[in-house]
This record gives C-alpha cells, sequence and structure tokens, in this order.
C-alpha cells in the first residue's frame, strides 16, 4: 500500500483529507500543534515543518505522497511568523520531494491568490494573474507559495506537483476566514457592492485532494463547488443580516480595530467583499472527474449548525 504524508492533519480540513486518503493508502500525519481526533492506528509526528527533524521523518517514513496542508491562513499570528511558517515550510516540503524521491505533492493554496480587482472577469482560469498581493498585501505569503510551488512543478517534471486553488471553504471543521466573517450575527458589507462569490463544502476538497492524488493529476487548478451566489444571498443562507457601510468610514475603522485585535480581518478583506473572484474549475474536472457532491444549501446550513 502506497503511503501518503498528510501536513496540518491537526486543522479540519487535513482531519477530512487524512481520514479519507486512509480508505486508500497508509497515511502520516504531522504538525505543529497535536491532532486530537487522530485514529489510534495512524502514525503521527507533532513538529515544525521548518526544523530538522521534518526532513528526519520524510526519510524514515518515505512517503509516496504528500498533501501539504500546513498553512496559517488567519490573521491572529504575526504577520512574520506566518509568513515564515507558511513559506518557509513549504519551501522545505519541496526540497524533501526532491532528495528523498517523493512521487507527488499536492498544495493547497487558495483562490485568494488571484485578488479581488474591479476587472476581475468572471470565471478566472488557471492563466490569469495573481494579483491577490496588490491590494491585500496579508495573503502575500499565500501568492508566493503558489509562485513556488509553480516553479518547482516545471524544474522537477519528475514529480507530479498538483496546486489546488479552492472557492471559499465551508463546513463543520473548517475554521475559514470567510465562514468567521458569514457567521457574525450582524455582517458588515460594502455599500453598493453585492459581488458574486463561489463556495465549496469541505468534504467536497478533501475527496479533490484524494483524487488528485489517486489521478496522478499533474499542473495548477481552480477546485469550484456547485455554483455562485451573491453575497447578500449567502449571509442571508447562513442566518446572518447583511449591514452595509460606506466604505469612507468601513475602511479606516476596519484598519484601526484589526490593529487593535477588535476585529478578525485586515482591511484588504473588504475588496472580496466589493469585487468578484470567480473561478473556472473546468480543468480539474476534466483531469479528475471530480464532481462536487454538496449544493449551495448543505453547504451554508453546515454554517449554520
Amino acid at each position: 500500500m502506497d503511503k501518503v504524508l498528510v501536513t496540518g492533519v491537526a486543522g479540519g480540513q487535513g482531519n477530512l483529507v487524512a481520514r479519507r486518503l486512509a480508505r486508500a493508502y497508509e497515511i502520516v500525519g504531522a504538525d505543529r500543534t497535536p491532532w486530537k481526533e487522530r485514529p489510534r492506528e495512524l502514525r503521527f509526528y507533532q513538529l515544525d515543518l521548518r526544523k530538522r527533524r521534518f526532513e528526519d521523518v520524510v526519510r524514515r517514513e518515505r512517503p509516496h505522497a504528500i498533501a501539504h496542508l500546513a498553512f496559517i491562513r488567519h490573521f491572529e499570528e504575526a504577520p512574520a511568523v506566518r509568513h515564515q511558517v507558511n513559506l518557509a515550510g513549504t519551501k522545505r516540503v519541496l526540497e524533501c520531494c526532491v532528495t528523498y524521491g517523493v512521487k507527488q505533492l499536492v498544495v493547497f493554496s487558495s483562490a485568494y491568490v488571484y485578488g479581488a480587482l474591479p476587472e476581475n472577469p468572471y470565471y478566472m482560469d488557471e492563466g490569469y494573474p495573481l494579483n491577490g498581493s496588490r491590494t491585500y498585501p496579508d495573503v502575500r505569503d499565500l501568492v508566493e507559495v503558489d509562485t513556488l510551488a509553480s516553479a518547482y512543478l516545471w524544474q522537477y517534471p519528475e514529480i507530479a506537483v498538483t496546486i489546488i486553488r479552492p472557492v471559499n471553504v465551508l463546513g463543520y471543521s473548517v475554521h475559514s476566514a470567510i465562514g468567521r466573517y458569514l457567521q457574525l450575527e450582524y455582517v458588515p458589507t460594502a455599500m453598493g457592492f453585492n459581488p458574486m462569490m463561489q463556495f465549496i463544502h469541505e468534504q467536497d476538497v478533501a475527496e479533490a485532494i484524494a483524487l488528485a492524488i489517486e489521478r496522478r493529476a499533474r499542473g495548477v487548478f481552480n477546485l469550484t463547488g456547485p455554483g455562485a451566489v451573491p453575497l447578500k444571498v449567502a449571509i442571508a443562507e447562513t442566518g446572518g443580516t447583511a449591514v452595509p457601510l460606506p466604505e469612507v468610514l468601513a475602511r479606516p475603522a476596519v484598519r484601526t480595530m484589526f490593529r487593535l485585535g477588535l476585529y478578525p480581518f485586515p482591511p484588504g478583506a473588504i475588496d472580496f467583499v466589493k469585487y468578484p473572484c470567480t473561478l473556472d474549475g473546468s480543468r480539474f474536472a476534466a483531469a479528475t472527474g471530480f464532481k462536487p457532491r454538496f449544493g449551495l444549501e448543505e453547504i451554508f446550513a453546515s454554517l449554520r449548525s
């Protein structure tokens, strides 16, 4: 049985990916924090990917594939720490793949790397420029991770590098920024804007990562769910009340509250509730046969629970 190492396995999405892959592979998990929901039969290493011990684990375990989900995506951590963990951790994973003959690497990127800009076309494909850091410097690390992994994709053709850029992920287990935003009772929005947004269920994301490994998909892929809805529909369907605010007041207020630790999102996030960032997921569907199993109603219901 082939072996898969799942980094970030203690997180909600990593845990789901490990459990899905365990149906067909021997699973080894790694994370900085304890894996509280670890099935007893699966091995786990609590470690920092940036440290030498991670390389020791890869050398000893010799995984066939690595599913890399060990990223800090919230903004509660210091920016320098987030950047170090995300970028230096990914570089260490990539180097270990080259050194120890890992055959496949799946990197869990984000749709946020494209950025939310007024000139964005609807349903961007994978060739669209990565503008995320132009107006949202707080996610610059995600853009750099995606770019770094893309370079390995071409430099090391013997490794099937798969970069997956999912749209907004919601579910019972994941703790995404968009999930926290939609769980607010009164949800601030930018007055005069109501962009189309896409969502995907966490279980479908786990299935997509498993399919990427099973089909040895190689390349950069958008990952989309069952469709798109206006932001205010998503707010209503998840039980919130939209509160439109003039941007001239909202942006400085968000900047101040974020700096003081009173609001969880930096001001750059405002653009994602103004402008569209919708993706075309047809390439991944063609490469793997992926079809989302969860509809929008089930996705939104998972947030209301």
